[in-house]
């Protein structure tokens, strides 16, 4: 009598990304250290296994805009998939990462022959681009102060699935500035006025309490979009909070 064929193991897309493989390279990266620079040949696509990632661009004129900070979990870098020859963005480890760079021809096998990994990266490519109708939504109609406040919210993970985190790792100013699309002067004002309402607690690492959700979901008619980005302003706001936080 014929035995049955014994069925393979299901395809485990959490285990294909875990380990070395046809493709597929590990690496550790410290932090600030660049993962890739806009410009670069776009050949591979990169999963953060651990640690936080920012995806940031440089004008021809060299100002920085942040476009993402990146949590484990996400693929970043996957426009090589759709013919995008060079990165139109850097991605820098902002803290001690754990990356896996998958090669352009072995991330197309995969999508092509297993129906896990192809949901599990549709999903992530759905997400993200919710995130960014979200952000630019955020950008076009909310003052820079409900801005910032929503991404020390996305931060700490409030609105995700799981436990939003209180705590989050230390993040310049400059930087915040650069994700909200203002300068550092706002930020730091912004900041000032947050701890002195209760909404967040910093020294050294910031503590995110969910009341700053009011600055998000109210206006209090205090500020104009209108108005709210023009760089004239920042001197007014500049001589209150510079001494105060400065170590953050």
């Amino acid at each position: 009598m014929k035995q049955p064929l014994k069925s393979s193991p299901p395809f485990d897309a959490k285990a294909f990304l875990a380990v070395v493989g046809v493709g597929r390279t590990i690496k550790k990266y410290a932090k600030e250290r660049v993962i890739f620079a806009q410009g670069d040949p776009s050949d591979s696509v990169f999963y953060l296994q651990r640690g936080k990632v920012k995806l940031s661009v440089v004008s021809p004129r060299g100002k920085e805009a942040v476009v993402a900070v990146l949590n484990a979990g996400v693929f970043f870098g996957e426009g090589c998939i759709v013919g995008q020859a060079v990165r139109v963005a850097s991605a820098v480890a902002m803290a001690e990462c754990t990356v896996v760079e998958v090669s352009k021809a072995a991330i197309i096998r995969v999508l092509h022959d297993e129906p896990n990994f192809s949901e599990m990266f549709i999903a992530h490519l759905l997400t993200r681009n919710i995130r960014i109708e979200e952000d630019l939504v955020d950008h076009l109609f909310n003052s820079s102060e409900k801005r910032l406040a929503r991404i020390l919210l996305l931060l700490a993970n409030f609105g995700k699935e799981g436990q939003p985190k209180e705590v989050i790792p230390h993040i310049s100013q400059e930087t915040l500035a650069e994700m909200v699309g203002t300068t550092r002067s706002r930020v730091s004002f912004f900041l000032n006025k947050f701890r002195k309402l209760g909404f967040i607690e910093y020294n050294g690492a910031m503590h995110i309490h969910t009341s700053l959700l009011n600055v998000v979901l109210y206006d209090n008619g205090s500020e104009q979009k209108d108005i709210d980005d023009v760089d004239d302003i920042d001197d007014i706001e500049a001589t209150d909070v510079a001494s105060n936080t400065e170590q953050t």
